[in-house]
């Protein structure tokens, strides 16, 4: 159920961004209790000057491959599980693509499970036993 915007500077090859979008999912799966099949991403590429960016604050330094992650989650995790992904996250971008922790910034955002269709016009998170569903769905999708 996270939906994962993901922003950085204009340049990078169809592989290093394949290679970015199975890091981040793969670090969902492991650390955030997200079903395998729940992938849903957008790449943003932007131009220079349209990622705006300090260098240095709270972190850094950051390098032109600063890269963005904004997640929006379906429904609270504990602090101990976003600390988990936020770790694994910057280990498995550290591996594939070959991103340096300090030019990863992650913000979750979440909402209420009755904020979200994910088709048909209706809210299936706000079904009863959804989750059992989501995990179910990924074997029959085999």
């Amino acid at each position: 159920m996270p939906f994962v915007r993901i922003s950085l500077l204009k340049g990078k090859s169809p592989d290093y961004l394949h290679a970015l979008s199975d890091s981040i999912h793969r670090a969902l799966v492991e650390t955030f209790n997200v079903p395998p099949n729940d992938r849903f991403q957008v790449i943003h590429q932007h131009e220079p000057g349209e990622l705006i960016f300090d260098r240095h604050y709270l972190s850094g330094p950051r390098s032109d491959d600063f890269t963005l992650i904004a997640i929006t989650a379906g429904k609270p995790r504990s602090t101990e599980t976003r600390r988990a992904f936020f770790k694994r996250a910057v280990e498995l971008l550290g591996e594939s693509p070959g991103l340096r922790a300090e030019d990863v910034m992650i913000v979750v955002t979440t909402t209420s499970e009755d904020e979200w269709s994910f088709g048909g016009g209706k809210a299936q998170m706000a079904e009863p036993g959804w989750e059992r569903r989501a995990f179910e769905s990924m074997e029959t999708s085999r």
